[in-house]
């Protein structure tokens, strides 16, 4: 199977609802796995599909973990790369597995063309998952990359860029054109690296809590919000960090972000 050979790329009609678009232009997958470097490393695909970038992966002497959704590949995935050692698929979806320990703590390189329906909620897993990244590479829509890449006070600026901030720093990389793609998709795809940046201190669930209390009222003042959670620790953050009380959730840093979430 191979996302540049038509013909075997189309064998398997693909699922809308598994958001499958197949990369097809070699170009483009070698630029992606260039941005992965020479030296071996472990690294996780989240669907490889036709097994374009995994074959080239593995070429360059990279180990490839690969997560699977679809079942129907499970056979010519396996034909393709399953005699060589340095390839293991977990069938399956990514959203749901529980990562192996060894895998979690292992230093990693993670890749991916990510579904458009649920994307983000991969990277999020993924930051959440693995504790020793060296670098992430993921293909996304590219209005998905503009709100990765956004800074505080921006339109564009939400829930999901604290989140992926606070444990690394995104770049958009370069932008992929929907004739790449079997079938071609209605919108641009953009090409994101991540390298970790950890902030310190993080309890992950409670800046999760945060991050949806004030984004969910994104259009309201900080004091409006905060109001009925107010506290003599609340109070000394704010006064620490000179917050104005009228400003709104997307002016505060991830920094900031993480800070107030040790207030509850």
């Amino acid at each position: 199977v191979t996302a540049h050979d038509k013909e075997n790329s189309s064998t398997i009609r693909l699922k809308k609802s598994l958001g499958q678009n197949f990369l097809k232009s070699q170009s483009a997958v070698e630029r992606i796995v260039d941005l992965i470097g020479n030296e071996p490393s472990e690294c996780v695909e989240i669907g490889p599909g036709a097994g374009a970038m995994t074959r080239l992966l593995l070429k360059r002497g990279h180990r490839v973990h690969a997560f699977e959704i679809d079942r129907r590949l499970e056979q010519p995935l396996g034909e393709c790369f399953g005699d060589d050692p340095g390839f293991q698929l977990y069938m399956g979806d990514y959203l749901k597995s529980v990562i192996p320990e060894q895998l979690a703590q292992q230093e990693v390189c993670v890749v991916s063309n990510l579904p458009y329906h649920n994307g983000t909620a991969i990277i999020k897993k993924v930051l959440a998952d693995f504790s020793n990244i060296k670098v992430c590479v993921f293909m996304v829509q590219k209005e998905v990359a503009l709100r990765l890449e956004a800074n505080p006070g921006t339109k564009a600026y939400g829930g999901l860029s604290v989140w992926v901030q606070t444990f690394a720093v995104p770049r958009i990389l370069f932008h992929v054109s929907p004739h790449c793609f079997h079938p071609r998709p209605r919108v641009d795809s953009s090409v994101v690296g991540f390298v970790p940046r950890p902030l310190p201190g993080v309890d992950k669930a409670r800046l999760t809590r945060t991050i949806h209390l004030l984004f969910q009222k994104r259009r309201k003042q900080l004091g409006t919000i905060l109001k009925p959670f107010q506290t003599e620790s609340l109070q000394a953050w704010m006064d620490e960090e000179g917050i104005d009380r009228r400003l709104r959730p997307e002016n505060l840093t991830p920094e900031q972000f993480v800070g107030l979430s040790k207030c509850w």
